[in-house]
This record gives C-alpha cells, structure tokens and sequence, in this order.
C-alpha cells in the first residue's frame, strides 16, 4: 500500500511548490510591468504636454496650463493654426532642407571613417595600435565646448564659419570617438574564423572588409546612424554657434526664434517641435530592429 501512495503524496508537494515558485514570478513580473508602467508614462508626459499646447490658441496657451487644459476642456483653446503660423514664421520649410543638408554628410561620413578604423583596430596589426585605439576613446570625457573657440579662429581662418562644413566638421570630430569605439567593439565579436579563412584564400583587407565585415556589421552601423543623426538633427548648441540665424540656419536654430522677449510664442515652438521630431521618428521606427542587436552585440565577446 505504502508503494502506491508515494508516487502519489511526492507529485503533490512539487505541485504545490511549483504553484508558490509561480505565484513569487508573477508578483515580480507585475511588479515589474508597474514599474515600466510609472517609468513610461512620467518619460511620455513632457510630449504630452508639447502636444497639447501646440493645438492651442495664444491666450490660452499664456494663461492656463497645459494639464488644466486637459482637466477642463472649456479652456482648451483649440486650434490648428500654429502649425501653419510656425511654418510661414520660421521659414521651417527651408531651415528642414537644411537641417538635412547638416544630419546626412555629418551621420554617413563619420561611419565610413569609423568603419574602416574599427577594421582596422580589430583585424590588422600594426605598432602603437591599442595606444592609438585608447588615445581615440579618451577623447570622450573631453567636453565638446572646450573646443569651440579654438574651433572658431581656425574657421575664421579658412573663412567657412557659417556655413554647412563648419557644421559637418565639428559633428563628425564630436562623434568619432564614439563611432570607433562602438564599430570596433562589435568588430571584435564577428568570427575570427571567417576572416582569417578568407586571407587564406588570398583575399586583400579591402576586399575582405567590404564583403565580409561591412555586411556583418550593419546592425551596429545602423545604430550609431540613429545615434549620430538624432544628435545632429536635434542639436541647438553646435548650430548656434558654427552657422547662427540667416539662410543656412538648420530647424532648431528656426525653432527658437519663434520664442518672444517676454517668453511669448510658447505655442509656435510646440508646433515647430512636433513638426522638427517627425523625420527623427521615422528614422527611428525605420532601424529599430538593428537597435538593440547593435549595441547588445559588442557587450559581451563570444
């Protein structure tokens, strides 16, 4: 009797401990999601706000906020005017061509440079090489300001400050360092094997770069495009300084001169934002699928 009771006393004890293992999970994983949960919507509420304010009229937009908006619709103000007013204003159809004339050289030249320098920090041996390779990433804990006003006279100089290669010039110094050293921490996990087999069979570096490790590489690539060309495109301090206000001013130089002395104009600027982070969304939703793999990838070697 005793051997037909146990198989059927010891599955219920597992059972039940399975069934308290299971319950703990999902508390944590509820825990979690509530926590995602509160995280998300506090990040998501500043934009809440930016869109709301940019379907209001000027009066209520100086007069109540945006939430009291929200709370009593009454004095909502609503209108549809400011995207068209903010277009005509800040002359945003120009200052968005050249916002791309900026983001475009100033995003693919640094990953191309990059590419080949992670290549060649990765796959190629030469003297001085891990020097070379950790001198490139200390660049990175010198502050970009720093640099602006000897970046300026030698501009000045060669007479293209305010133009769009001054622009590309500091972009692609700023985001060099940190292009090589994501591209050459992904590099360093791609297989050996299937380089070195393609040396054996007589392959150059170029060739060997451009058909095999430029392909492997482009979920790192695209996530360092998305990197560097949202910086670029969002960027107000770069473009201040090394281009200003007139013809060749990108968006968000556009976009703050629709502020007022008296901090008027607040709905304007809404309006003008929503419309300057559409192409960055589109960009985004475009490569997001390489976005995690990308950076995940170099993490860890193996």
């Amino acid at each position: 009797m005793s051997i037909i009771e146990a198989p059927v006393t010891k599955p219920a004890k597992k059972k039940a401990a399975n069934s308290r293992g299971e319950s703990g999970v999902g508390r944590a994983n509820l825990l979690v999601r509530l926590v995602v949960l509160v995280l998300c919507v506090l990040w998501l509420l500043p934009s809440l706000g930016v869109l709301v304010t940019s379907f209001r009229n000027l009066d209520a937009a100086n007069t109540t906020s945006w939430w009291n908006a929200i709370l009593h619709p009454s004095t909502f103000g609503f209108t549809t005017s400011n995207y068209s007013d903010a277009i005509n204003n800040a002359a945003l159809g120009p200052a968005f061509m050249n916002s791309l004339a900026i983001a475009l050289p100033a995003t693919v030249i640094p990953i191309l440079i990059a590419a080949f320098a992670g290549y060649a920090f990765t796959f190629m041996k030469f003297k001085f090489r891990d020097t070379i390779f950790i001198l490139i990433v200390s660049m990175l804990v010198i502050p970009n300001y720093v640099a602006f006003v000897p970046m300026l006279k030698i501009y000045g100089n060669f007479h293209i400050a305010g133009t769009f290669p001054a622009a590309w010039l500091a972009h692609i110094g700023f985001g060099m360092s940190m292009a090589v050293y994501l591209i050459r921490s992904y590099m360093s996990t791609l297989p050996t094997s299937v380089i070195e087999s393609a040396k054996i069979d007589g392959a150059s570096d170029y060739q060997t770069f451009y058909r095999l490790v430029l392909p492997m590489s482009v979920p790192i690539l695209a996530s360092f495009a998305i990197f560097q060309f949202l910086w670029v495109w969002n960027d107000l301090l770069v473009a201040l300084v090394f281009i200003g206000p007139g013809e060749n001013a990108p968006i968000t130089v556009a976009t703050s001169q629709l502020m007022g002395q008296h901090s008027e104009g607040w709905n304007l600027v809404t309006a003008a934002g929503i419309i300057t982070a559409i192409l960055p969304i589109v960009v985004f939703l475009a490569l997001q699928r390489y976005f995690i793999r990308g950076l995940t990838a170099g993490s860890v070697k193996g």
